[in-house]
C-alpha cells in the first residue's frame, strides 16, 4: 500500500542509476511510490556524482532550489546520496539546516532505518566505508520491478588511484560480491523474464582477483552465460590494463556476450597516460583493441576521453585524435579536465587555460561526430538482431537495442516486446537507427 511519494534525481554513472533503482525498491516497502513531481513528494533524494568539477556547488544550488517545497510546515524529507554525500558527509547537514539525510555510497542498506528516523524528526549522516566482501547487504536486491534488461552489481570500488580520479575516495576500495550470490540474483531475474543482464562495477575486469576466492571475471561471464533465459550479457566499466587474454577470448566463445565494449582510453599520449597513472601505454591499449577486433570482427567500442589534462601539449592532443581514428569509437564520453580535491593531479601546477581546453574539446567532439556518422551509415542495409524493450517515439513504432548497443526504432506490434527480432536498417541518426521488421 503506497501512501507516500518519493522523488529522485540521479546524476553521473550507471552505478548511481542502479543505486537509485535499489532505493526505489527498498523504500517501496515503507510505502513510498516514485513520482516525477518534487512539489508532490514526501521525500526528495538527490543521488549525486562528484567525478567532475563543480559537483558539490551544483548539489548545493539544486538543494537550495528544492527547499521551497519544504516551506509552510510541510513535513518533507530531503536527502542526499551518492558520491557528493560520501565526500562531504556530515558537513552537508551542518551547512544545510533543511537537509535531513546524508547517505554514503556503502550505506544503502541503512536507508530504510534512516528514513524512519527522519520521519520522526531525526537528522542523520551515514558514510562509513565497508571493506568486507561478506557484507552482502551492501548490494540490496531490487524488488517489484519487471524489466527486460537489468543491472547486476558484481563489484564496487577501485584500487587503481588514477591521479585525476576521485572514485576510490568516494566509492571505496574494490569489493567483489560472492559469485554464488551474483548467479542466484541472475537466475531470479531470468525467472522474472529478464533477457539481458549488465554486469556492473567501477572496474569489472578485476572482479575476484583481490580475494582469490572467486572466479575471475572471464570465468564469471561463462557461468552467467550458462543460465537459461538470459540471452545477452553486457558489462561496464573495463580498465584497459586488466583486459586479460582470457576475457578477450570471451568475445570469441561466449555467443551471449554483446558485441559492444566500453574501454576508456582517457588519452592517446603516453606522456599524459603516465601522468594520469593509468598503467598502460598507447601501444598496449591499441594492441588490446586489435585483439578484440580480431576475435569479434564487428565489435563496437565506446570510451572516455579527458581533454586538457595538466601538461597536455598540442602534440599530446593530436595523439588522442589519432587514437580515436585508429579505434573508431561509435560513441565517447568526453570531458574537460577539472581538478578533484584530494587527488594527486589536483597538486599539478601546469594546468591549461580554459579557452584552450574548450577549443580542444570542440575539435575532439567534431571528429567523434564524423566517426559516429560514418559507422552508423555503414549499418544501412544490414540486418540486426534486436531485443524489443518497448514502444518507440512515434505511433506504431516499437524499440529495442541491437547487439552493438544501438537503439533501433521500427514499425511493429507490441506483442514483439520481450522478443529478439531481425530488423533491416534503413536510416541512421546520430544516436539511433531506423529499420523495418523482417518477417520470417
Amino acid at each position: 500500500m503506497f501512501d507516500k511519494l518519493l522523488y529522485i534525481e540521479t546524476f553521473g554513472c550507471q552505478m548511481n542509476v542502479n543505486d537509485s533503482e535499489r532505493i526505489v525498491s527498498m523504500l517501496s516497502e515503507l510505502g513510498y511510490a516514485p513520482t516525477n513531481e518534487p512539489s508532490c513528494a514526501d521525500m526528495i533524494l538527490l543521488n549525486t556524482c562528484s567525478v567532475r568539477g563543480g559537483a558539490e556547488e551544483k548539489v548545493y544550488r539544486r538543494l537550495a532550489n528544492l527547499r521551497i517545497y519544504k516551506r509552510d510546515g510541510k513535513k518533507q524529507i530531503i536527502a542526499v546520496g551518492g558520491c557528493v554525500a560520501q565526500q562531504e558527509g556530515e558537513e552537508l547537514l551542518c551547512k544545510l539546516p533543511y537537509l535531513d539525510l546524508v547517505i554514503g555510497t556503502h550505506n544503502l542498506h541503512l536507508l530504510p532505518g534512516m528514513v524512519k528516523s527522519a520521519e520522526n524528526g531525526e537528522r542523520r549522516s551515514e558514510t562509513t566505508f565497508i571493506d568486507n566482501e561478506q557484507r552482502l547487504d551492501l548490494f540490496p536486491t531490487i524488488k517489484g520491478e519487471s524489466r527486460l534488461s537489468r543491472f547486476v552489481t558484481v563489484m564496487q570500488g577501485c584500487d587503481n588511484f588514477c591521479s585525476y580520479c576521485i572514485v576510490p575516495y568516494v566509492r571505496g576500495r574494490e569489493i567483489s560480491r560472492r559469485s554464488s550470490d551474483i548467479l542466484a540474483e541472475v537466475r531470479t531475474l531470468a525467472d522474472e523474464g529478464v533477457r539481458e543482464v549488465i554486469l556492473l562495477g567501477q572496474n569489472v575486469n578485476s572482479y575476484g582477483l583481490k580475494s582469490g576466492k572467486e572466479p575471475n571475471f572471464a570465468e564469471l561471464i561463462h557461468k552467467v552465460s550458462e543460465i537459461s533465459g538470459i540471452d545477452r550479457i553486457r558489462f561496464t566499466t573495463s580498465h584497459p590494463k586488466d583486459m586479460s587474454d582470457e576475457l578477450i577470448e570471451c568475445f570469441a566463445n561466449v555467443p551471449k556476450l554483446s558485441g559492444q565494449i566500453h574501454l576508456p582510453a582517457q588519452s592517446g599520449s603516453d606522456a599524459v597516460l603516465k601522468l594520469m597513472g593509468r598503467g598502460y601505454t598507447r601501444s598496449s591499449y591499441l594492441e588490446r583493441v586489435a585483439r578484440l577486433k580480431a576475435v569479434r570482427p564487428h565489435i563496437v567500442f565506446t570510451g572516455d576521453i579527458i581533454v586538457g589534462f595538466p601538461g597536455e601539449t598540442d602534440a599530446d592532443f593530436l595523439q588522442t585524435l589519432s587514437l580515436m581514428e585508429s579505434v573508431r569509437y561509435i560513441d565517447i564520453f568526453s570531458f574537460v579536465y577539472s581538478p578533484r580535491p584530494g587527488t594527486k593531479a589536483a597538486e599539478f601546477t601546469d594546468e591549461l587555460r580554459r579557452e584552450e581546453k574548450m577549443s580542444r574539446l570542440g575539435r575532439l567532439m567534431e571528429l567523434q561526430r564524423l566517426i559516429t556518422k560514418e559507422i552508423s551509415k555503414n549499418y544501412i542495409g544490414h540486418t540486426m538482431s534486436v531485443l524489443v524493450e518497448g514502444v518507440g517515439k512515434l505511433p506504431g513504432q516499437i524499440s529495442g537495442k541491437a547487439d552493438n548497443g544501438r537503439i533501433v526504432n521500427f514499425t511493429g506490434d507490441v506483442s514483439n516486446i520481450g522478443r529478439f527480432v531481425d530488423v533491416r536498417i534503413t536510416k541512421a541518426y546520430p544516436n539511433s537507427l531506423l529499420g523495418e521488421l523482417k518477417l520470417s
